[in-house]
Order: C-alpha cells, then sequence, then structure tokens
C-alpha cells in the first residue's frame, strides 16, 4: 500500500512538469527537442522563481521556452541559445548564475541575511541576560532617609 501511494506521488510530481512544456512548443526534431529540454532545466521562470521554466506554466515561462527553441532551430549551439535568454532578462533567469560581482547577492544574500539575523538574535539574547541577571546597587545614605521619611509620612 505505501509503495502504491508512494507511486502515485512521484506520478502526481512528475505530470505537473510534463503538462508544462504544452505539445506545440515540442520541436520534431527529436535531438533538437532534447538539447531543449536540457536547457529549460537550468533557466528560471521568472514568475514562480523556484521552479525551473520547463516545469513552470506562467506564460512568461512559455515564452521563454519557445524563444529558446527558436533559437536552437535557427542553428545556436547550446551555449549560445542560453546567451540570447541571459542577454534578454539577465543572470537572474540562471538557476545556477555565474560568481561575478553582480551576482554576489544572489549568491552570498542569503548566507548574509542569516547571518546578520543569527548575530541580532545573539545580541538580543545576550542583553536580556544581562538585564536579568543584574543586580541592583545599594542605596546610598541619602536615599535611605528619603526612603525612610516617605515610609513614616505614608503611615502616619
Amino acid at each position: 500500500m505505501r509503495r502504491a501511494l508512494a507511486t502515485l506521488l512521484v506520478l502526481l510530481a512528475l505530470a505537473g512538469a510534463a503538462l508544462a512544456v504544452t505539445p506545440s512548443e515540442r520541436l520534431a526534431d527529436p535531438a533538437l527537442e532534447a538539447r531543449a529540454r536540457e536547457i529549460s532545466k537550468g533557466l528560471r521562470c521568472l514568475v514562480c522563481q523556484n521552479e525551473s521554466i520547463d516545469d513552470s506554466n506562467a506564460d512568461l515561462a512559455h515564452d521563454v521556452r519557445v524563444k529558446l527553441r527558436e533559437r536552437l532551430l535557427a542553428g545556436d549551439s547550446d551555449a549560445q541559445a542560453v546567451q540570447f535568454i541571459v542577454d534578454r532578462y539577465g543572470d537572474f533567469v540562471l538557476l545556477q548564475p555565474p560568481m561575478r560581482p553582480a551576482t554576489y547577492v544572489l549568491w552570498f544574500g542569503p548566507g548574509a541575511v542569516l547571518l546578520l539575523a543569527a548575530g541580532g538574535m545573539a545580541i538580543a539574547f545576550r542583553r536580556r541576560h544581562a538585564t536579568d541577571d543584574a543586580v541592583p546597587p545599594p542605596l546610598s545614605d541619602a536615599e535611605r532617609e528619603r526612603l525612610d521619611r516617605l515610609m513614616r509620612e505614608t503611615e502616619g
């Protein structure tokens, strides 16, 4: 029963990806279509952002898939076709963007945010414990006299 359920879940997950590329997009040449599918796996859907254009049903992903196939039909190499898409949409369209100054935010941004959050939490934790453990200083003689006088006034 578990194996059948697991198989069903895998098939459902694959079915969504299979439906993303419509029959009208597919190329007649199986070798070109295989190249297009392989390249598409490395290109990010700019609408979904967490899916490749091969897995996305967004209209923009469809447009990018069609443009990619047009470039392959025109005789572009894989690298030329990818560069055409990058020139049009920027490095963000790549699921694995190149490491260069313009993409440092993509590569190091999440880690930097995590480190800043951890540092902020550590500082807040320290401050909280520092104030919890702090013992107030003893009263000065003048403060003690004033406190005694106020206590007598409230009693009387």
